[in-house]
């Protein structure tokens, strides 16, 4: 068998497959929240879509999977104010709202 050797452009374009996008449906499937707490959280600024279908559909990335149970860890314990205040004040969750 031959083997089919691939320029360096054309083997960059092939080896890194675009990231996966979640319909709502398919998030609220993954993580076990409704679909209206998932619209509530966008709507109130907690997660932010990443595109959008053609046809009108909000599209989410794999980076809100963390995020969704940082908001689920921080809701225990306070109101949806000052879970918003903790991930604007730290995004990435290095320090704000764990434990301390």
């Amino acid at each position: 068998m031959s083997q089919v050797m691939l320029g360096e452009g054309e083997a960059a374009r092939l080896g890194t497959p675009p990231p996966k996008r979640y319909k709502i449906g398919e998030l609220a499937r993954h993580t076990g929240l409704t679909r209206q707490t998932l619209h509530n959280y966008t709507r109130w600024g907690l997660i932010a879509e990443a595109g959008w279908t053609a046809g009108g559909h909000r599209l989410y990335d794999a980076s809100v999977f963390p995020r969704l149970a940082r908001i689920l860890t921080l809701k225990r314990d306070h109101t949806v104010e000052q879970v918003r205040a903790m991930l604007e004040a730290d995004p990435a969750g290095e320090g704000v709202g764990h434990g301390g």
